[in-house]
């Protein structure tokens, strides 16, 4: 760790009051972006889309669990090695415990996956979460919000960008056939009626990464890209591939 340099108390004082100046700045600003978020027009939600969860087969509107408003984190589920990626696992660890946004703000967070729901519900334990998990297995509910990829149900998108932008960015891993990538939606209920408000992708969704905001604070800093951090429960010991590899079956 490489610290920052030594300083006498009134230079710290000097420096710390100029990037406040700066923080107060930003503070501002992010609190003009929350407002031009709320006021965006939402788009009401027509198709019928069912998922897998603990009571079964449920709607969108189940999601809400009699709630106005719900947060959905589009969960990446890696087929290929059949676990929850570790960069979503990392998201879900920094998340909070709901009751807050439950009770307090009539809000929903909950986490949708395009997986069988058994298995999710493995690794849900595994980790120890309480968050309500739904698979969308089956519907095109992933397709539709642009976190699965197949140009044999709907043209790719990520991010707001088609299939060639990507390529021509270099982003070409966003296109691979039947791949998952991991976002944010939300949603708001009126009665029966559900309405889509608001979507995000990639970094758009480090909003939820409170670690960070934490990091953030310290010499050090943030330390770890977001895909280089591992399962919580595999600290100190094998990398998360390896340690899906010596479990599976």
């Amino acid at each position: 760790m490489e610290l920052p340099k030594i300083a006498s108390r009134e230079e710290w004082l000097a420096a710390h009051l100029a990037l406040l100046t700066k923080e107060k700045q930003l503070s501002q600003a992010q609190a003009a972006l929350a407002a031009g978020r709320r006021a965006l027009p939402m788009v009401e939600i027509t198709r019928e889309y069912v998922f897998t969860g603990p009571d079964g087969t449920a709607r969108l509107a189940d999601l809400f669990e009699g709630r106005s408003q719900l947060i959905i984190y589009h969960f990446m589920w890696l087929r290929d090695i059949d676990e929850g990626c570790p960069s979503c696992s990392f998201a879900v660890d920094n998340m909070p415990d709901p009751v807050h946004l439950n009770k307090g703000a009539g809000t929903t967070l909950a986490l949708v996956s395009r997986a069988p729901f058994e298995r999710i519900e493995q690794f849900r334990k595994r980790m120890g979460w309480a968050l309500p998990w739904y698979s969308s297995l089956g519907s095109d509910f992933n397709y539709d919000f642009h976190v699965s990829s197949d140009e044999a149900i709907t043209p790719i998108e990520y991010n707001y960008k088609d299939s060639e932008t990507l390529e021509r960015e270099g982003l070409a891993w966003y296109v691979a056939g039947n791949s998952d990538q991991h976002g944010v939606s939300v949603f708001a209920r009126d009665g029966g009626r559900v309405f889509h408000t608001y979507s995000t992708y990639g970094v758009g969704a480090d909003v939820m990464l409170s670690t960070y905001r934490f990091l953030d604070l310290t010499p050090a800093g943030r330390q770890r890209y977001i895909n280089e951090w591992p399962w919580h429960d595999t600290y100190g010991g094998a990398s998360p591939i390896a340690h899906a590899a010596s479990t599976d079956g």
